[in-house]
């Protein structure tokens, strides 16, 4: 069975439940528990967007470095998953 696409990753998606989380802990009127909740849901979607974009940032690099031609090489975000 073929490996599922990171494509599902929507990178603004990510971006803007995470400036909700941060506008909605610095509102003050969260329990200790939910802020937990929201500090954990935010560090998971902080490396999400990381590695998205050193994902996009390797991409960038494979195509200026090919002998100063932008040309196109395959590349594959799973290979980085630990």
């Amino acid at each position: 069975m073929p490996k599922e696409k990171r494509s599902s990753f929507h990178f603004e998606r990510a971006l803007g439940e995470l400036e909700k989380l941060v506008e909605k802990m610095e509102g003050g009127d969260l329990t200790l528990e939910e802020s937990l909740k929201c500090f954990e849901r935010g560090i998971e979607l902080t490396k999400a967007c990381q590695k998205a974009l050193a994902d996009a940032e390797q991409k960038v690099q494979i195509l200026l470095e090919k002998d100063g031609k932008a040309e196109l090489q395959p590349f594959n975000p799973d290979d980085d998953i630990a």
